[in-house]
């Protein structure tokens, strides 16, 4: 394969759930030659999809990663794929995903439009400045319409959505596409699954709008190059096809437009000019800025060029158990080589580790490789003290690559196993879980010695439970969900805290002068100030201090994590001998203890943004539903023959609700649900959950 930087594309495939991005992917596998036989979510042989909980369910549940060749212009250019869930309780998968990945392809719904996972995913790409171009899937579906999803990504997304394709009829009518740069139509031969495709003349009842979208098309380029922008004042048709590439690709990269193509997946029809596509305007590791790192030691800026000539940086981005190989870490390759034996650092933990074999995946198939270079994505095999957003660098050359965010798991339910011989089963499986999914997390509860684990949903949590079942033959009995409930202060306190001990020889002292202060219910973790004068209290010892306080936001007055906490230390006492950091940790986690019963607290709850699609007729059913869950309704887009309510609701009220709606609605209508935020619970609420729910499991 050719390691040309220039001919790499590290590309992911995102989407709401059912936008098609799982069966494009299998089309790009069938059309590349990576497989020989296209593969059906439906019929549940989707290559990508392959865990038992994915073939079962029809749905994405991990992101699984391939690499593919695709031959353009007489080039090979390799693609290494990323095929993310759509589903919002696996959005780990997305987030993790975009980090790593150079540019995405948007895949929307030509009925559905832009969905509430859709506006999710964008953000989150948004987030990484990931460049990206959209393909409306699902031409063929009844209700398509190529134009409204245009709009709605301009509008819903602040967007800017540029076609350079336009659909040839729509529903069952969908035959091909008219290409805006080329002024060619096309349309894909059915007898061979798709896989050639020719051009026919340009329909005659298009004409109009094609004139007006390639027009909108040069108009646009003309803005973003003055070039084009001379041509086209003097002879539009003086524009060559290649300034177009060019300047799209240009544009592109620089985040001002977004590509808009057009197809259906299922009917094999538009995936072959989507990879197109992908090459011509997706960016590949050179085109990528410099990567800005951190000197461990000096906590200087260092840059690292995606180039094989540079010291090796990587950094890991997915954990993954093998239940033949064992542990493999996914990785992305940002500057150097890695080769298989070699010694790399994990400058987190400060750790040596030997890499045993370097591994191309094809979902959960793998291919040895000698070596890895800048640019690519493999995974590593013989990894042991490894995490997720780890940085793995060349020995001498430490450097820390920018860390991944997660969000915090809303839901909870306590599990035990239903043998006794199975305890350290499960606490080794739950290891694992928890290695490879940041998400989902395992505490025990101090009240009750209960083991808890927490997830992003429902579905999150049921998939978790299923696996340990079915992958480490650990059979549990588990309480029914509960919210992740948070506390937040909400006066402001002051406390002087000593801590003395004596045991015959060196003692323990630290005293601490401090004040808790509320913060906005939406900041995160600990705001720490350190305005002790003078040498009072040494630096070092400070440091103990935060991290007392840190560690003892996880469980506040009623027992639930504060999820925010301003703490300003204005003064301390230390002794020459029998101080020390350890000393100075416990004060302070003494010290908050006894705080938090000074103080008010609000309890908080996670709000979920919830949008569910229903026919007209019933709308009042649902509407009438949503108030008794103490919704906030936000808005009631109608469309032809069905209305998307939007709508705030706590995520305790949305407990068991597909069965709800199903009812209400003769199973017609669907609904997608995210986190949107934490806020405070009412009184009444409040005092439920001290006195009953906390207990309910």
């Amino acid at each position: 394969m050719s390691e040309d930087l220039h001919k790499i594309r590290n590309i992911g495939i995102m989407a709401h759930i059912d936008a098609g991005k799982t069966t494009t992917t299998e089309r790009i596998l069938y059309y590349t030659g990576k497989s020989y036989k296209i593969g059906e979510v439906d019929e549940g042989t989707a290559t990508m999809d392959w865990m038992v909980q994915e073939q079962e369910r029809g749905i994405t549940i991990t992101s699984a990663a391939t690499t593919v060749m695709w031959n353009h212009k007489s080039n090979d250019f390799k693609i290494n794929i990323i095929d993310t869930p759509g589903h919002v309780d696996f959005t780990v998968e997305v987030e993790r995903s975009l980090r790593i990945l150079d540019g995405a392809v948007a895949i929307f719904c030509a009925v559905g439009g832009v969905e509430a996972q859709s506006e999710t995913v964008w953000r989150q790409a948004n987030k990484y400045d990931v460049a990206r171009i959209c393909y409306v899937n699902k031409m063929d579906r009844a209700g398509a319409n190529f134009y409204s999803v245009v709009n709605q990504i301009r509008e819903k997304l602040k967007a800017h959505p540029l076609p350079i394709q336009l659909p040839i009829g729509a529903e069952d009518s969908f035959t091909g596409i008219v290409d805006l740069i080329e002024m060619k139509a096309y349309e894909w031969n059915e007898e061979d699954l798709g896989t050639t495709y020719h051009e026919v003349a340009i329909p005659a009842d298009m004409l109009e709008d094609v004139e007006k979208y390639r027009t909108n098309l040069l108009e646009t380029l003309s803005e973003l190059n003055e070039t084009i922008m001379e041509k086209y004042f003097e002879d539009p048709k003086s524009i060559t096809v290649e300034e177009m590439l060019t300047t799209i690709r240009e544009a592109t990269l620089a985040r001002k437009i977004e590509p808009v193509l057009c197809g259906s997946s299922f009917r094999n029809k538009g995936v072959q000019r989507l990879l197109d596509a992908i090459v011509e305007y997706l960016p590949s590791p050179l085109d990528m800025h410099s990567i800005e790192c951190v000197d461990p030691k000096s906590g200087e800026k260092v840059v690292r060029k995606s180039e094989i000539n540079e010291p090796f940086s990587a950094l890991a981005f997915k954990i993954a158990t093998d239940p033949y190989i064992g542990k493999l870490t996914f990785i992305k390759v940002y500057s150097g080589e890695l080769k298989s034996g070699d010694n790399i650092l994990n400058v987190l933990t400060g750790k040596k580790e030997r890499v045993s074999k370097i591994l191309q995946m094809h979902s959960n198939k793998q291919t040895p490789l000698d070596s890895a270079t800048a640019g690519n994505i493999v995974a590593l095999v013989g990894m042991k003290e490894i995490h997720t957003g780890d940085s793995l660098t060349d020995e001498r050359h430490p450097v820390i690559l920018e860390n991944i965010v997660f969000p915090e798991p809303v839901i909870q339910i306590a599990i035990e196993p239903k043998t006794k011989d199975d305890e350290e089963k499960l606490a080794l499986a739950l290891n694992k879980l928890s290695d490879e999914d940041p998400t989902f997390q395992v505490k025990e509860d101090q009240e009750s010695g209960q083991r808890l684990i927490s997830g992003m949903g429902e579905l999150h949590l049921e998939i978790l439970l299923d696996r340990l079942k079915r992958e480490f033959s650990v059979e549990c009995n588990h309480g029914k969900p509960r919210v992740a409930y948070k506390e937040a202060i909400t006066t402001p306190v002051h406390r002087r805290e000593s801590y003395k001990r004596q045991n015959g020889g060196r003692g323990s002292f630290a005293v601490l002068d401090f004040t808790l202060n509320p913060l906005p219910f939406d900041a995160k973790g600990l705001h720490f100030v350190n305005e002790i004068k003078g040498d009072a209290v040494p630096k070092n010892y400070v440091l103990g201090a935060e991290k007392g306080f840190s560690v003892a936001m996880s469980n506040g007055k009623y027992g639930f994590p504060l999820e925010s906490l301003s703490v300003t230390v204005t003064d301390g006492e230390s002794h020459p001998t029998d101080s020390d950091a350890i000393a100075f940790e416990v004060c302070a986690k003494i010290g908050f203890r006894e705080a938090m019963r000074e103080t008010e607290t609000a309890i908080l709850e996670p709000i979920m943004k919830v949008e569910i699609t229903t026919p007209d007729e019933y709308i009042g059913n649902v509407t009438g539903d949503l108030n008794r869950r103490r919704s906030v309704l936000e808005q009631i887009d109608a469309k032809v023959g069905f209305q998307i309510i939007t709508a705030q609701v706590p995520l305790a009220e949305m407990f068991g609700y597909v069965t709800t709606l199903r009812s209400i609605t003769s199973g017609r209508a669907t609904f997608s649900m995210e986190f949107l935020k934490y806020a405070e619970v009412t009184p009444e609420i409040k005092d439920y959950i001290m006195n009953v729910g906390r207990f309910i499991l």
